[in-house]
């Protein structure tokens, strides 16, 4: 039986995140849509995916992030695969769960063995305000986002997720949105904002899907309407630490960090001068000192980096 998260969250050991998905499955040769980027990855290459998902688990984390993150209605129907979108969202979610039974089958026939696989691991649902379309006056409104939000928390939450996970959030109207629906499932929902550094050192959320806004604004803003954790995610390594203070500074709740690394030309991930594992490790158990309770990876991450991390938190004192 799963042990409750928020009783995972008390322990002294920060929780280890997977890696990038959507970057992965491109690495081992999954077509990306020109519009929907990995959001059909599930339909086309189911089993692909599920591999994703079961080798992050061997390599020790503790909760994989359901292939969802492009997977709403508006991006499915830039694709012209909208009617695709209950099947997709729910395909996502199984096949996660299955890689998650495969790994606990693997643990449970090599008692005994050096085996990283956790003891409990939790699927998350991932949703996100992602627009095909790169032209902010094509984006789809609000009220067409808030409905899409609505009908995929519902859809991740029916088909078995453990949590749901707001992912690139960066605008505080569209988070409050993505946060009301998710909230309205029951589950646990946590927050993954993103942001840049300015040429004169100002933190703002990127990238923006309006007007560019305070990084702090943003979190202290959509953090007062609920979720029980704030993370800094799909944000460059180095501003990683200066985003955690500054949600440190207006949430006294529990925090994450999960960086990229390279950079996206639509629709796929540009892997260059990607952070080496080491030094990956080196910099999350700084992010651990400065109070994270979540760490793992974002676009550009894969397995090495989960394996280094996991190692290093497995022998260290945390």
């Amino acid at each position: 039986m799963l042990k409750p998260l928020s009783e995972r969250l008390t322990d002294n050991r920060p929780i280890l995140l997977d890696g990038a998905t959507g970057t992965e499955l491109q690495r081992r040769g999954v077509p990306m849509d020109g519009a929907a980027w990995c959001g059909l990855a599930v339909a086309t290459h189911p089993e692909v995916v599920r591999q994703v998902h079961l080798d992050y688990i061997l390599a020790g984390a503790e909760i994989i992030i359901t292939n969802t993150f492009a997977s709403g209605r508006h991006m499915l129907r830039a694709a012209a695969a909208e009617d695709l979108t209950e099947a997709i969202n729910r395909e996502a979610v199984q096949v996660a769960r299955q890689a998650r039974d495969e790994a606990g089958e693997a643990t449970a026939s090599t008692a005994g063995s050096d085996e990283k696989v956790p003891e409990h691991v939790w699927v998350a649902g991932s949703i996100s305000p992602m627009a095909a379309d790169p032209d902010r006056s094509s984006r789809p409104s609000l009220p067409e986002m808030r409905a899409n939000f609505a009908e995929q928390a519902e859809l991740l939450a029916d088909s078995g997720v453990d949590l749901l996970m707001l992912e690139m959030m960066r605008d505080i109207e569209y988070c409050c949105a993505a946060l009301e629906a998710a909230s309205a499932t029951g589950l646990p929902v946590w927050v993954g904002f993103s942001c840049k550094r300015t040429p004169d050192g100002r933190l703002v959320g990127a990238p923006a899907i309006a007007d560019e806004i305070e990084f702090e604004s943003c979190v202290a803003a959509v953090m007062a309407e609920g979720g029980s954790l704030a993370a800094v995610m799909h944000s460059d390594v180095n501003v990683i630490g200066d985003a955690l203070s500054v949600i440190k500074s207006v949430w006294d709740g529990p925090a994450g960090a999960y960086p990229e690394s390279g950079y996206f030309e639509m629709p796929h991930w540009q892997f260059v001068d990607i952070i080496q594992p080491v030094t990956f490790a080196d910099e999350a158990l700084k992010w651990v000192d400065q109070g994270a309770k979540l760490v793992g990876g974002c676009c550009g991450i894969g397995l090495d980096h989960i394996r280094a991390l996991s190692d290093r938190l497995r022998t260290s004192d945390c």
